[in-house]
């Protein structure tokens, strides 16, 4: 790993507190990067600052934060600032799942998945472009947006129609941003994983038993792995940090208004 690679690059993430967020973070600072960690739970991302911290690397602060609120999406953005100066990079990974089948789902699992998977990111990216315009274009490079979006994009799938409807619409906010955002040299960009062991995943292997489409526990990673990927595994917040780098990295300084699969051959089944 490069430990200068993200040198000089001022990053915030949401969702940071621990899973893909935390193992981001980890990895931007190992290569330079400072990062500034925004979390619903403010203790836990607290921890894990403290931790990059102790690594002796690129710096780290906390934020609390409800993502699907403005004003806090603006709080972080300015506590990105306040500590390292500006912002040049945002990711935005905050993200949750509550199965439903389709006739099941009801508006309050609708508009908590939607405004935490959408609505949020939305805020987030208008939030931190609206910081990266007023600071204005840098000289050599853009800045980056970065979106978490998912396999659900992709495939359709019968016991996650909200998520699946909100990851569409982080693919659409990646599109639509890039095209708005150009103008500003930001560039837009994400990457859209499939199985990632994280609390998120482990919560959703135990709710597919609950609504009855799984038997047991760890049947649906089973049968993912059997049934759809080329790669013979699930994966592992460690299997998305390259990815993330290279899009928060100057390598990719010339794409925009992509969404980069990392899905073990889910997709092309």
């Amino acid at each position: 790993m490069d430990p200068d690679r993200l040198k000089g690059k001022n990053i915030l993430i949401t969702g940071a507190a621990r899973g893909m967020g935390a193992a981001n973070a980890e990895s931007f600072a190992a290569q330079g990067a400072n990062v500034c960690l925004g979390d619903l739970d403010g203790a836990e991302a607290e921890k894990t600052a403290a931790r990059i911290n102790a690594a002796g690397n690129g710096r780290a602060v906390a934020v609390q934060m409800d993502v699907t609120r403005r004003a806090d999406n603006a709080a972080a953005v300015a506590a990105t600032v306040e500590a390292f100066g500006s912002i040049n990079v945002a990711l935005f990974n905050a993200g949750l799942n509550k199965p439903r089948f389709f006739m099941d789902i009801d508006e309050d699992n609708w508009d908590m998945i939607m405004n935490v998977n959408t609505k949020a990111m939305w805020l987030g990216m208008q939030e931190a472009a609206r910081q990266m315009i007023a600071q204005g274009p840098m000289a050599d490079h853009p800045y980056k947006i970065i979106n978490v979006g998912s396999i659900a994009s992709r495939k359709p799938l019968i016991d996650v129609t909200v998520y699946c409807t909100s990851k569409y619409g982080c693919l659409a906010l990646t599109h639509c941003g890039a095209v708005s955002l150009s103008e500003h040299n930001i560039t837009v960009n994400g990457y859209a994983p499939g199985v990632v062991v994280t609390p998120l995943w482990e919560q959703l292997d135990k709710d597919l038993v609950d609504i009855g489409f799984k038997q047991r526990e760890g049947q649906a990673y089973d049968d993912i792995v059997r049934e759809a990927l080329q790669i013979k595994r699930v994966s592992y917040p460690e299997d998305i940090t390259g990815t993330a780098s290279f899009l928060a990295s100057h390598d990719s300084d010339y794409m925009t208004g992509q969404m980069i699969h990392i899905d073990g051959g889910w997709c092309i089944q």
